[in-house]
């Protein structure tokens, strides 16, 4: 990657976390986003995984869900303990994390928020998140991403 990682890859090298780096080319306005990455990847969509930035009851969260379903904002709230949530304002996001829209990694961030893996995850071998830019996916071990943010499990993606 010659000096062009980012601070999600910078982790697992330093952890030293078994994963691989996969660039692709789709653009961040086309349709159906998630479906046009895994088919650039040639992997199956639902092992593909958006991270989302939200606000459960104020406190910033990040969400990471199959891009195969939506998050469910009510199961999101009731995982994190919380009675509301909502999609964080992408600047809020931005800042937080220290990525931009398209190109959040739930691994890496700015400073480290409470994380909700939607319970698909940890019964597939592996699993891909955004690297940390856009066109660049890590392909991880469920168990290592939960390991690494500190997540917890649960149903929070639509089917």
């Amino acid at each position: 990657m010659g000096g062009r990682g980012t601070p999600a890859t910078g982790l697992l090298v330093k952890r030293g976390v078994a994963h691989s780096v996969h660039p692709y080319d789709v653009s961040p306005d086309t349709p159906n986003y998630g479906a046009e990455v895994a088919a650039a990847l040639g992997v199956p969509a639902d092992r593909v995984f958006k991270t989302l930035v939200t606000e459960v009851d104020g406190e910033l969260t990040v969400a990471v869900v199959p891009v195969t379903g939506e998050l469910d904002l009510k199961a999101l709230a009731s995982a994190a303990g919380g009675k509301r949530a909502v999609l964080a304002d992408r600047v809020v996001a931005e800042r937080a994390t220290g990525y931009v829209r398209g190109g959040i990694s739930p691994l890496g961030q700015r400073r480290r928020l409470p994380t909700v893996l939607d319970d698909s995850a940890p019964g597939l071998p592996t699993i891909y998140v955004s690297a940390g830019r856009r066109g660049l996916q890590l392909q991880l071990a469920p168990a290592d991403l939960v390991a690494l943010t500190g997540a917890i499990t649960a149903p929070i993606a639509t089917r």
